[in-house]
């Protein structure tokens, strides 16, 4: 659906607004923001379609999600024609990967989105050649040899340019960040946030590693120059109702902007974003290998200082909500988690269900893209309450999943959970969360985390008196026997990779 629309008490027109712009899986949202009181006062949203034009594979179209941003854009200055942009900020969907010809501007092939699993075959062929390979990648990049992340989607986009007849000296790549500033300034350049993201970034360096571009066959010429997250991005060329001349102050991808938004820059809370996947961060000390299942990244690069974090990534949150919310007959216009909060309520439990949404696989902490989505316990006695009560609670596992690995080396502790994104609407969601967890949930009054976090950046890059995020409602848990509610999702998630469980229910490693 797409939306326009003033904020509250915004008659009055500031002296300088922030462009926010925060491009996701499923829309593109747009906001002007008050750089001193980080009151967003018009905000703009356009739907992007998404398609899986075979199993495991996840497209969407590169002209129509810069036409969509550009559209959100235009949606905020009609709002308020009169506003002045003192800068722009980016965040942005990571992982899924553009290719474009450089000369002319036009995408070339689809956008191949973070979800898209096609790559699981190659890449386990390039770690049967390689044994060294996938140490290789998670030694220098913190990351796992998985389809998830961009490198092996750029390979499969190389592959498939040279097989159309296109010369790789006119092929960019790059992942959204870097399709978004070369469409509004004409440069080739990403964040080291971003960048860290793709199997391709040394972690110490913070440049691509020629060892890495070799293993998976990226010509560096392809690639953007990597850059702070303050750095600047050049200014606007100028289309329809976005004026030439504008700055891209700051570049954050959609996690690490959350994360920057919440205040977390050291140590000891994290956050939780709850979106179409989910993204679990907390910062880290430096860039030291965090547990198997878990990735350690750069959160940002300012002041020419990287912040690193320690992060794991679900593939189907509020995708496991959508889809199971359709099965029990949503009706259109209804989110997916709203509908299934509603129907939940009608009891106290899930009835014995679990609901294990691997429709590509598991990610954190598992990598397992072998798994399959299933539904286990289901008896004659489910009802569809059970179910979604079901899938609500898969989505607060697997965020305790994470967790509970974030921690398994014991050099890192998420006291508290900051947790943003579309699904933090539910109250049942965030008191299973905090219930599973054991722990505190603060929910950010405000779910654009993510734009707000990189606009507090440029704020803050642009000099100006900017505003400070308050921490949120906190939702304490229940006292409940949380052991046997995570045995049992335990058991599914064997089930679901395959594994044995036994008589006992125990469930061997």
């Amino acid at each position: 659906m797409t939306s326009t629309s003033p904020a509250t008490g915004s008659a009055a027109v500031r002296p300088g607004l922030l462009l926010a712009i925060d491009q996701g899986t499923t829309n593109t949202k747009a906001a002007l923001v008050d750089p001193t009181t980080g009151e967003i006062v018009a905000s703009s949203s356009r739907p992007l379609g998404i398609s899986f034009p075979a199993p495991g594979a996840v497209e969407q179209d590169a002209e129509e999600l810069w036409a969509a941003t550009l559209a959100a854009v235009e949606g905020c200055f009609a709002t308020i024609p009169e506003a002045t942009c003192l800068g722009i900020a980016i965040s942005n969907q990571r992982e899924s990967v553009v290719t474009w010809n450089h000369r002319t501007g036009e995408a070339i092939g689809p956008v191949l989105g973070w979800q898209d699993a096609r790559t699981a075959e190659w890449c386990s062929k390039l770690a049967k050649a390689r044994p060294d390979g996938a140490e290789l990648v998670r030694s220098r990049t913190g990351l796992s040899l998985d389809p998830m992340f961009s490198a092996p989607k750029m390979r499969w986009a190389l592959d498939a340019a040279v097989a159309a007849g296109i010369d790789l000296a006119d092929v960019a790549l790059g992942t959204v960040d870097a399709w978004l500033v070369f469409r509004l300034t004409g440069e080739h350049a990403t964040d080291a946030g971003n960048a860290s993201r793709t199997l391709l970034l040394d972690l110490d360096e913070l440049e691509w590693d020629a060892e890495l571009l070799s293993l998976f066959g990226i010509p560096g010429s392809c690639l953007p120059e990597v850059r702070s997250s303050d750095a600047g991005f050049g200014v606007t060329l100028g289309s329809g109702l976005l004026p030439a001349g504008i700055r891209v102050v700051a570049v954050l991808a959609d996690s690490h902007a959350a994360l920057y938004h919440h205040g977390c820059t050291v140590p000891g809370e994290g956050k939780a974003t709850y979106g179409t996947g989910s993204s679990i961060m907390t910062p880290a000390a430096g860039p030291d290998l965090a547990p198997a299942g878990i990735a350690t990244t750069v959160a940002w690069k300012v002041g020419g200082v990287a912040t690193y974090a320690r992060e794991g990534n679900i593939v189907a949150s509020g995708s496991a909500l959508d889809w199971m919310a359709k099965t029990l007959g949503a009706p259109e216009g209804i989110s997916g988690g709203a509908f299934l909060t509603e129907l939940a309520a009608e009891v106290t439990d899930a009835g014995g269900v679990s609901f294990v949404p691997a429709f590509t696989g598991l990610a954190a902490p598992y990598m397992d893209r072998a798994a399959t989505g299933l539904l286990a316990g289901v008896t004659a006695g489910s009802s569809r309450a059970h179910l979604a009560r079901a899938a609500l609670e898969a989505v607060a596992n697997q965020v305790a999943d994470v967790v509970e690995a974030i921690e398994a080396d014991g050099k890192a502790r998420i006291d508290v959970l900051h947790a943003d994104g579309g699904a933090t609407a539910s109250a049942l969601l965030m008191q299973l969360q905090a219930d599973l967890l054991g722990r505190s949930v603060l929910v950010a009054d405000a779910p654009e985390a993510s734009a707000l976090g990189a606009a507090l950046l440029a704020a803050r890059t642009l000099g100006l008196d900017a505003w400070e995020p308050e921490s949120g409602l906190p939702v304490e848990p229940h006292p409940l026997d949380r052991t046997t509610r995570r045995r049992q999702w335990e058991r599914a998630v064997a089930r679901s990779r395959g594994h044995a469980v036994t008589p006992d229910g125990s469930t061997p490693r």
